[in-house]
């Protein structure tokens, strides 16, 4: 039990020494800080499994989350508050280039998507908000394009994206269409990745 317990050790430290090789797996999760285009802050998580096409290539699906809130005002938290709030769903095909060719453990990288989003935006006016409103609420969806860059280091990650998602319609708590709002936003990120060897020997 126990020379079946050591090789099992070896062989995984021979696969998180080599550096990355094509043909492998790998999987990536970002958390990071949005920044919606017409102001405000929110927040998102994006998983993205991805294969190695080559060394400093890989292709990938992105599915990610966003929540943002768009010049909210709080006058008593959390009961009255005032402004817009959206949330957005998607899925993006990717891929990464990375600029390392075997020499040291920093891979910085660009990239970019394109995907399907599932968007909802809501104008919030009130502090009391009736969950039957709220059923009446509907998404909208679009396609839009992503571009992003950073670096690597080893199996850790720091990055900047912005995505290029159009305008939808902006609802009031009943589901009332009563404009339109702004999806762009600028995020930055921090992440890591498993699988797929790492930077450097």
């Amino acid at each position: 039990m126990k020379k079946l317990l050591g090789v099992m050790i070896a062989l995984l430290v021979m696969q998180t020494a080599y550096s990355q090789q094509a043909g492998k797996f790998r999987y990536q999760m970002d958390f990071g800080f949005a920044a919606p285009k017409d102001g405000g802050i929110g927040a998102l998580v994006n998983v993205e499994p991805q294969v190695l096409v080559l060394d400093n290539l890989a292709l990938g699906m992105r599915m990610g989350v966003t929540g943002m809130a768009k010049d909210v005002t709080y006058y008593s938290i959390p009961d009255d508050y005032d402004g817009e709030i959206g949330a957005n769903l998607s899925v993006s095909g990717t891929a990464n280039y990375y600029f390392n060719f075997g020499e040291g453990k920093v891979a910085p990288y660009i990239g970019g998507g394109f995907g399907y989003y599932s968007l909802s935006n809501i104008d919030i006016e009130e502090t009391d908000i009736d969950e039957d409103d709220i059923e009446n609420l509907e998404a909208d969806f679009a396609w839009a394009p992503m571009v992003r860059a950073g670096v690597e280091l080893n199996k850790f990650r720091i990055g900047v994206e912005y995505n290029f998602v159009p305008k939808s319609n902006l609802q009031n708590v009943g589901g009332d269409v009563i404009g339109q709002a702004t999806n762009e936003y600028f995020a930055f990120t921090l992440g890591f990745f498993v699988g797929g060897g790492r930077w450097g020997n």
